[in-house]
């Protein structure tokens, strides 16, 4: 297999001045919009990377769950290997690959702890089954086999097989408060448009376009 061989042009479209937002949240959600009209499998998926205390990244794919002026939020459970990182070290970056559109945006920002209320108002909203999963998994730690996995949703099931499911005490949420938000559009040639929006001292956005 030549890797160097695989390649393709952007040519779907493409980003200036004139049609950019001066919000990048109202920049964001329209693309966002535009993600889920074109019916892209998963598009409020999002790369999460966060940094442990040696300094080595981490990765991992998390479903964006709400989009206000205050940032970007996703839930977790605690003691998650994202937010063990997180606790040490806030600094965060989403990325949003939206390869079918020749598209991606990345955010740079600190991860704020949510409300309980918030985070209850979430857990409640899940499916029962994904409910009871949160209360099985002990996310990021070693299991023996799925076996076991499956046992103790099993008996998480039983234990609960009456009335609401309880929010756990290691679920919890974040919400990135961004501080850049870099908007791209393939282009031709590898010629791809590049603005980034960095937050200034009273809360406007600087609007930059960058080199590809």
């Amino acid at each position: 297999m030549k890797l160097d061989d695989i390649r393709r042009e952007y040519l779907q479209d493409a980003l200036s001045e004139d049609n950019l937002q001066d919000d990048p949240f109202k920049q964001f959600e329209t693309w966002l919009e535009h993600a889920v009209a074109s019916q892209l499998p998963d598009p409020t998926a999002m790369v999460v990377a966060t940094v442990d205390e040696t300094g080595q990244p981490s990765q991992r794919i998390v479903l964006l769950k709400h989009l206000d002026d205050n940032g970007f939020v996703f839930f977790t459970n605690t003691g998650s290997r994202k937010a063990q990182e997180l606790k040490g070290n806030n600094k965060i970056s989403l990325h949003f690959p939206w390869h079918h559109m020749e598209r991606q945006v990345i955010v740079y920002g600190e991860a704020k702890p949510l409300p309980t209320s918030a985070v209850a108002k979430y857990f409640l909203s899940r499916p029962k089954e994904s409910q009871l999963a949160a209360w099985a998994s002990a996310q990021s730690r070693p299991v023996s086999s799925r076996k076991v996995l499956m046992e103790t949703f099993a008996n998480m099931k039983n234990k609960f097989a009456k009335g609401e499911i309880p929010l756990p005490d290691f679920w919890g949420g974040y919400c990135v408060v961004p501080t850049k938000i870099e908007f791209w559009q393939g282009g031709a040639h590898r010629l791809h448009d590049r603005f980034i929006y960095q937050r200034q001292a009273d809360n406007s956005w600087q609007i930059t376009r960058l080199n590809p």
